[in-house]
């Protein structure tokens, strides 16, 4: 009697450890899979070298919704209403830029509209990019080029700085005139709080593995720089 050919099965291996050197200093050390709510420190220093959020994926996804969504009340709405001697006046994100543009300060105009607008747009829209390719089973290796603009664009992201320019203005011009909060504002408030959530529980250590899984090239996927 002839035997059949048996089917040979091909296992996936479980995820090898990834080597990370310590951004404080430098050493060289395996990184461990990680259990959501576990983190790892530096052997020598103790600095949290990575973090696996204790959330689900879909609180991050509902925070980056969250986010888009004032990102878009930010730049369409009124950040404030200003009101003195029977005149009123109210202005965007965009119309502060356009408005410094036609005083002269175009270097100005640049950086506002840039920091303020483009970076955390282009930042948010990378979010949405690796939010929808997560959630298939095979990522795309061109997904890691995405992961990098949005790591660089967040740096550029300054709500922070933006806030407290507003802030300090509100305090210079309440005595002589009336000042109303706008939707605007309320917005790149919730901004601010909404970015740091995000990368608390945005998990990119696990997305960099499952790039560098499907990765045509070896090294072609890597993370960049903390």
């Amino acid at each position: 009697m002839s035997r059949k050919p048996t089917r040979q099965r091909h296992y996936r291996p479980a995820p090898p450890a990834t080597l990370a050197a310590c951004p404080l200093c430098d050493c060289l050390q395996n990184i461990p899979p990680l259990l959501p709510g576990d983190e790892a420190r530096c052997a020598r220093c103790r600095h949290v070298l990575h973090a696996r959020p204790r959330h689900r994926a879909e609180v991050w996804e509902a925070l980056v919704l969250t986010a888009i969504i004032l990102w878009i009340l930010a730049n369409t709405t009124p950040l404030m209403v200003i009101a003195a001697g029977g005149l009123t006046s109210s202005t965007t994100i965009g119309g502060g830029a356009l408005a410094m543009w036609r005083e002269g300060e175009q270097v100005t105009a640049v950086v506002v509209a840039f920091c303020a607008f483009a970076a955390p747009g282009g930042f948010l829209l990378s979010l949405l990019i690796v939010m929808w390719g997560a959630r298939r089973q095979t990522l795309s290796p061109h997904l890691s080029e995405v992961l990098r603009w949005a790591h660089y664009l967040r740096v550029w992201s300054l709500h922070e700085v933006m806030m407290v320019g507003i802030l300090v203005a509100l305090i210079k011009i309440a005595d002589v005139a009336q000042v109303e909060v706008g939707i605007g504002l309320l917005s790149v408030a919730g901004l601010v709080l909404l970015f740091p959530l995000i990368g608390l529980n945005f998990d990119d250590a696990e997305l960099w593995r499952r790039i560098e899984w499907v990765s045509p090239t070896p090294g072609t996927a890597e993370a960049p720089p903390a």
